[in-house]
């Protein structure tokens, strides 16, 4: 029996796969245990679609982060924070407070999670800062670092 499969499952295929099964292992085991549908003409072309529509979605959220990239590549962000002597923040900077500043100081809303830090900024100064906007685009902007 052809078989849509709707889970990713071990042993029988990937979401979105069409799998030849046997009849009995189909009808009392994947298709009550929602794992699969039968492969009617009706259910194939619902495939098709949804194929389609996930991959226009990923083409748009890939052609809005490349556009972000662009974006942060032209600004500058600004953070103030308490410093001691040498320069040495009291505390250190994190993803968290780039994130906030770039918020409040350009209107730009990027996860905490995306932004890549090897360790949390702890001198004054200017840093290249590398943030994951999707699979394949990261995009690079500079934070300076300023004592109040």
């Amino acid at each position: 029996m052809k078989v849509i499969v709707i889970k990713d499952t071990k042993n029988v295929g990937k979401k979105g796969e069409i799998k030849n099964v046997s009849d009995g292992y189909a009808k009392n085991f994947l298709i009550p245990n929602g794992i699969v549908m039968e492969a009617t003409p009706a259910n194939i072309r619902d495939l098709e679609r949804k194929k389609a529509a996930d991959a226009e979605k990923r083409a748009t959220d890939k052609a809005s982060a490349e556009i972000l990239k662009a974006k942060l590549a032209e600004i500058e962000t600004v953070l103030q924070t308490k410093a001691g002597e040498g320069g040495k923040v009291f505390g250190s900077v994190t993803s968290k407070d780039i994130s906030d500043a770039l918020l409040a100081q350009h209107g730009i809303e990027i996860d905490k999670k995306k932004i890549v830090l090897e360790n949390p900024i702890k001198q004054l100064g200017e840093y290249t800062i590398t943030a994951k906007l999707y699979q394949e685009v990261t995009a690079e902007f500079k934070v300076t670092v300023n004592a109040l």
